[in-house]
């Protein structure tokens, strides 16, 4: 793949930074049945016609813009619904470097899988570590969910 950061999750769950049109034509081959999509379409490395690309290989595509100097916690809820409505299929996660997705992949293993800190901190702890924004929002996220 030629998208940065790729990591496998499980067997069913991929996350990455900016998908490329190459990495687009490889996904059924993967059995990927959905995009999550958290970056911006003003980000530097947005693909355009990125949603056009993926529907054509008949994998749904869902867009959740999520800004990154304010991530907010209903769009980590729209994030589970949209895992939990894709249960049994293969997801693919992307934003523009992996940062966004992996923190929202940590939460979900945390918050709805109930993993340990150690098992769900995979692929966060080998893309980033947050910063004080992100930070504050995990914070609020494993308070309040």
């Amino acid at each position: 793949m030629d998208a940065e950061n790729t990591h496998q999750v499980f067997d069913w769950l991929w996350s990455s930074g900016q998908l490329s049109e190459n990495d687009i034509a490889h996904l059924p081959a993967l059995e990927i049945e959905a995009v999550i999509n958290l970056a911006l379409p003003t980000a530097s490395n947005a693909l355009p016609g990125e949603a056009e690309l993926i529907t054509r290989q008949g994998i749904a595509y869902v867009h959740i813009p999520v800004v990154w100097e304010r991530p907010e916690l209903h769009q980590l809820v729209q994030f589970f619904g949209m895992l939990k409505a894709f249960e049994g299929r293969k997801v693919w996660v992307h934003c523009a470097k992996n940062m966004r997705a992996s923190t929202f992949i940590y939460l979900y293993r945390r918050l709805y899988l109930a993993e340990s800190e150690e098992a769900s901190s995979h692929p966060m702890q080998e893309v980033w570590v947050p910063n004080e924004t992100w930070q504050a929002f995990i914070r609020n996220a494993l308070s309040t969910l």
